[in-house]
Formats: C-alpha cells, structure tokens, sequence
C-alpha cells in the first residue's frame, strides 16, 4: 500500500473504488480521475467476510483500477488502534483482489460529512476521501 503521490498513481489507472472502513460499517464511494468527482454508493453494514462479499459486489459492478482507503490517526498524525485496523483492511483487500491500494488521510472526513448534512455520513467520508485523493493526482 502507498501515500497517494503523483508519481505513485500510473495514468492508466482511472477509475477508484473508495472505502471507509469501520468497524460496523464501511462507506462506499467511486470516482474517476478525468472528472476528480467522487459519489457515494451507500454503506456496507457488515463485517468479516460478509463485507468482503459486499465489496466483492462492489468491485465487479464498478470495474475500478484502483481502491482508495481512509486510514485515520490522531490530530497530530499519531497511530491510533483503527489506524492499525485500516491499514490492515487495506492489505487483505490488496491480497483479496489484486488491486493497487492507496492510504488517504482521513481525519475529519465524518466530521465534514456530518457538517454537510450527510444522510448517509459513511459514504459521504468515502467520498470526501476519495475527491481529496482525486485531487492530487496530475
């Protein structure tokens, strides 16, 4: 897995899956690189396999070139437990699906979700990952 960094993200990949992992629910978002506009496509209310089953569906419904995951840490860019869990996540998904992952640093991205008045605040943070992600790259 890797920062997103321009010269980290090859051109041919452009299309993203995005994902905000959380330990009962994981926000689901897509977006592509030519429009830098991400949208939220609900949230996985599962854990385990059965959320890798979900993202499976995901997956194959959207083609994407790439995952995008939101790794969260302290305000001060301290690890955290759920940073751990995230960076995690973002292996098996790798090791599930062969896709390239990319981290995103997704403090505050609920928060923001929350401030936009999200109805549905997990997807909305994947999505809000997802353009921040969208937006580095060249």
């Amino acid at each position: 897995m890797s920062q997103a960094r321009e010269s980290t993200v090859p051109a041919q990949q452009q299309t993203f899956l995005a994902l905000d992992f959380g330990l009962k629910r994981t926000g689901v978002a897509v977006g592509n690189r030519l429009m830098k506009t991400a949208t939220p496509q609900g949230t996985i209310a599962a854990e385990g396999d059965a959320r890798f089953e979900h993202i499976a569906q995901r997956i194959k419904e959207w083609q994407p070139d790439a995952l995008v995951i939101g790794v969260p840490t302290h305000p001060d860019g301290g690890e955290h437990d759920n940073t751990r869990r995230a960076r995690k996540f973002g292996r098996q998904l790798r090791g599930r699906f062969g896709l390239a992952v990319y981290e995103v640093d997704e403090r505050y991205s609920t928060t923001e979700a929350h401030a936009q008045g999200a109805k549905d605040a997990d997807a909305a943070a994947a999505a809000i990952i997802l353009e921040q992600f969208l937006r580095n790259l060249p």
